[in-house]
């Protein structure tokens, strides 16, 4: 039997699971998260109102119920938790699925002035990720300014726009709920340094910002005509020729009556975030671009300020470094050779990576797929090598001695059945428990029960 810790419970996480045990009939998985909850960005990423996407979790969680998996939430792996080390002394293989933990920067004065975050921080506010804070973000917000043209950019521009009553049906925690409720933004710009074709959102999520009940999504012809590929977008791959027809179709436009506006703005790069009396960001001071024809843009010398009183980082994500792994800083990655953990090019036995700290931040959340399968690929190959170490004891009944208690499937589904209660408490579907308190003693006051249901390994 060969034991394997798959660090991280999100999309990558689940599949790398999913490969070992239909891949290896001798393999028994724990799959460990830092979080009480599983399924990693698929529950504290994808925005609330998705919830087609959100349903991907049905999926996910047939993977975490198969008999030879094990969820062991609430289980922090590093400083703090459970050293690498360890881990190696208790599995005969880990894989890190521990994804792009932290934002890229923006690297401009004033970029950490009050009223200035990361469009992370703002989705783990309305997505009830334990770790998040409510500090205000739309206090006496009017305009906001969404800096980066890709899908999460375009989720929080729709996010500060929509109405209680497209929210209310959706899990979105009841404190983020009143917020944007009560919320006042008009105006939302979201701004991109390249052109219209070089935008990184998908077709269907441009599209729809232009179906939100009281919302009006205004282009200006003249910005989107200094893309060359904006007068004949013939020639662009698909994706990006759709995307470029669909802001043609708002170009130009009327302003319709409408009580909030979204503005799709392009060739502005951020150089500057300025203050108002009191040192809260006032707006964003940008330098107009021009394409450089080598696919990238060059500063012309012209700036023009966006008031907002709100400013949202998008500009991608970044892996950051595990203790005990080497790391790759400027790719924000670990090396690896076909999901195989390099040490000064030298493969490491029974380390193994998959999703985006073995890749970065790439792709869809089906990428994680064949991503995953490579690795347990090169995994299993190692099997006869990495089985020869005897780990008869349960790990898990090692962690519990050495004072870790995890929340097990038991102790989730605990979790799902106090959000459902809360939802039907507030007249709602279900409700996100927003902070650690509420889902640890979620989890354990019901999970104690069932502690019978164990599943041996």
């Amino acid at each position: 039997m060969l034991r394997v810790a798959v660090v991280g419970s999100g999309p990558s996480g689940c599949y790398t699971a999913q490969s070992l045990v239909q891949l290896g009939r001798e393999v028994h998985v724990d799959v460990l998260d830092r979080l009480p909850c599983p399924y990693g960005l698929v529950r504290y990423g994808v925005a609330p109102d998705h919830e087609k996407i959100k349903s991907l979790q049905n999926s996910l969680r047939t993977v975490l119920e198969h008999e030879r998996v094990r969820f062991l939430g609430g289980v922090p792996v590093g400083p703090g938790g459970v050293p690498a080390a360890r881990l190696r002394e208790l599995y005969h293989a880990v894989v890190y699925c521990v994804g792009a933990a932290t934002d890229r920067r923006l690297g401009v004065p004033g970029e950490d002035l009050p009223g200035s975050w990361s469009a992370t921080e703002f989705v783990s506010w309305y997505s009830a990720h334990p770790d998040a804070v409510d500090d205000g973000f739309l206090r006496d917000v009017r305009s906001a300014v969404v800096i980066g043209v890709g899908n999460v950019a375009v989720d929080v521009a729709r996010m500060l726009v929509r109405g209680v009553a497209e929210l209310s049906g959706t899990d979105i925690p009841q404190a983020a709920l009143d917020t944007l409720a009560a919320g006042r933004v008009a105006e939302v710009h979201m701004v991109g340094r390249r052109g219209p074709s070089q935008g990184r959102f998908t077709t269907k999520e441009l599209r729809e910002l232009g179906t939100l009940p009281g919302t009006a999504v205004l282009v200006d012809p003249a910005e989107l005509a200094l893309d060359p590929a904006y007068r004949d977008p013939s020639g662009l791959p698909g994706p990006q020729r759709r995307n470029v027809e669909v802001l043609r179709g708002w170009a130009g436009q009327p302003a319709p009556d409408a009580a909030r506006r979204i503005r799709p703005r392009f060739f502005l790069r951020p150089v500057e975030l300025t203050a108002d009396g009191d040192g809260h960001v006032r707006g964003v001071r940008f330098e107009r671009t021009a394409p450089d024809g080598r696919g990238g843009v060059t500063g012309t010398g012209r700036y023009e300020e966006i008031a907002a009183q709100l400013v949202l980082r998008s500009v991608g994500y970044r892996g950051v470094p595990l203790e005990g792994l080497p790391f790759d800083a400027p790719s924000g990655t670990v090396p690896h050779r076909a999901g195989r953990v390099l040490r000064e090019g030298t493969v490491t036995p029974g380390e193994y990576v998959a999703g985006w700290i073995k890749r970065g931040p790439t792709g869809v959340i089906g990428t994680n797929r064949p991503c995953a399968k490579e690795t347990v690929t090169s995994l299993l190959a190692d099997a006869a090598t990495l089985a020869g170490r005897d780990l008869s004891a349960d790990p898990l009944a090692l962690l519990r001695a050495e004072g870790i208690e995890p929340v097990e499937w038991a102790g989730w589904r605990a979790i799902e059945r106090a959000e459902a209660e809360l939802g039907a408490s507030l007249g709602r579907h279900v409700v996100k428990l927003p902070d650690w308190e509420s889902l640890l003693t979620a989890a354990r006051t019901t999970a104690a029960r069932e502690r019978g249901r164990r599943r041996p390994q």
